[in-house]
């Protein structure tokens, strides 16, 4: 599925093949439900940018645990996390980053968690020509 996919992915399709078209060689949380509303995907592969948001039955401290240990048995290299109600992991591999935001969520009767992937290329900014007195707010 490359190009934008911004919606759900449908039932018949397994999250196995769903991470491996999409996500390529980032790891999720086992019953983990991608958010077809909040979504967007722009490539496919290990290339893919954009933000995925899932929702997983496991509570923000067992998935922090798991993304801090699964991405870098991925090939992934952590660069900064922090564990809080809000917990924020970067990681790093060839030319790109992934940030992983984990949120407590209500779906689930366990708690669950909610998590936004969001992926760009290092220095993920594209240059921008400004010339001074041009366009400045007035």
């Amino acid at each position: 599925m490359p190009g934008c996919a911004s919606g759900g992915f449908g039932s018949a399709e397994s999250l196995d093949n769903i991470q491996q078209q999409l996500l390529g060689d980032m790891p999720l949380p086992q019953g983990a439900k991608i958010s077809n509303e909040q979504s967007i995907i722009l490539g496919g592969g290990p290339q893919w940018t954009g933000r995925i948001v899932i929702s997983t039955p496991q509570g923000p401290t067992d998935t922090f645990t798991f993304f801090r240990d699964q991405f870098p048995r991925a090939g992934w290299t952590g660069i900064s996390s922090i564990k809080a109600k809000t917990s924020i992991l970067v990681f790093a591999k060839g030319d790109r980053t992934v940030t992983v935001e984990i949120n407590e969520s209500g779906t689930f009767a366990s708690g669950g968690s909610v998590v936004n992937l969001t992926a760009a290329p290092k220095g993920g900014t594209a240059p921008v020509n400004v010339t001074p007195g041009q366009n400045a707010p007035r």
